[in-house]
Parts: C-alpha cells; sequence; structure tokens
C-alpha cells in the first residue's frame, strides 16, 4: 500500500522573512526616533480631545526603551474631560503604541537579550503567556516594553499580544485618569 505523502507547508525563503525582519527593525527605529523628536510638541495634540490623547500615547508608547511623556497628559486631561473616557484613548493608544516592542521582537532576536531583566520577562511571558502580559501592562512599568519584545520573539499572534495589552493599559489608565480627575478637581474645586 502506497502512503500519501505528508502535507508540508511551503515556508517563506529566508530573504523574504529576514526583508520582513529588517523592514520591522526599521520601522520601530523610525517610529522611536520621529516620536523623540517631538517630544517637546506632543502635548499639543491634547486640545483634539480624546482622539489627541489616543494620538499623544500611541507616540510616546511607540518608543523603545527612550521614555516620552504620555501619562501626564493622561493625568491631566482627566480634570477636563470625563476620566474613563480619556483612559480608554490612552489604553487603546498605549496598545497599539506597544507594537512598536512587538515589532522589534519579531524582528529577530533583540540586541537586549543578554539583560537579565529582559531574560525574567521572557521567561514569564512564555510560563504565563497573555495573563503575564496583562499584569506587566496593568502596573507602571519602565521596561514594559521588553514584554512586547519578548512577545514578538515568542511569535506570539499579534492580535493576542493586543488582546492582552489593551485590558492591562485600560487598568492602569483607569487609576491614572480618576488620581488625576480627583486631583485636578479638588485643586480647582
Amino acid at each position: 500500500m502506497d502512503k500519501a505523502p505528508a502535507s508540508v507547508t511551503p515556508q517563506k525563503p529566508n530573504w523574504l522573512v529576514g526583508l520582513s525582519r529588517l523592514l520591522a527593525l526599521l520601522i520601530v527605529v523610525g517610529v522611536t526616533v520621529g516620536a523623540y523628536l517631538l517630544k517637546d510638541r506632543i502635548e499639543n495634540f491634547a486640545v483634539y480631545g480624546y482622539p489627541g490623547i489616543f494620538l499623544i500615547t500611541l507616540l510616546s508608547y511607540a518608543t523603545v526603551l527612550i521614555p516620552v511623556p504620555g501619562l501626564a497628559i493622561v493625568f491631566a486631561m482627566s480634570g477636563l474631560l470625563h476620566p474613563v473616557g480619556v483612559a480608554a484613548a490612552a489604553a487603546a493608544g498605549a496598545a497599539v503604541g506597544e507594537l512598536s516592542g512587538y515589532l522589534a521582537g519579531y524582528s529577530g532576536r533583540a540586541v537586549i537579550e543578554n539583560w537579565k531583566r529582559y531574560e525574567a520577562i521572557t521567561s514569564w511571558v512564555r510560563k504565563y503567556g497573555g495573563p503575564a502580559i496583562l499584569v506587566l501592562a496593568a502596573i507602571p512599568n519602565p521596561v514594559f516594553d521588553l514584554v512586547g519584545v519578548a512577545a514578538g520573539v515568542l511569535k506570539m499572534p499579534v492580535h493576542k499580544f493586543l488582546l492582552w495589552v489593551f485590558p492591562g493599559q485600560l487598568i492602569k489608565m483607569l487609576v491614572i485618569a480618576y488620581g488625576g480627575s480627583l486631583s485636578i478637581g479638588r485643586i480647582l474645586g
């Protein structure tokens, strides 16, 4: 009896994989440099309300390992706009912005792969998956970019990454927005 040949999934040529990784890395570097150069003008987007808050947090979270202020705008704007709306817009912008770290990881092994924090975060993401991402996104975490890098390196599907990042960011942004709303309300009231 003849056996049917096992189905083989076609693989992309190595040059195509390398090109897509290089393109992802160039996008990350471009967004990081652009956001850093615009950091002094980011506050100007706040006049556009919720879409402005979305853009501010998207730009501030799109940088990889270079801090750009964004949470201060969330804190301040919640005194002028409804805190839930501010938190939702900020969480959506932050989640989309975190894709830059994910793309950096997807582009290949990170330059920081031998850094102990990166190794710890990668093992948490590998072991606990989405719940680790949610918890790390929910706390003010200056090295959250490493979580995105780890998720990209581990080839977590992007929709799954976003599905865990958004609620974590929403929790954090709600705390900051309500803190800002209550603080600014007392100062102005």
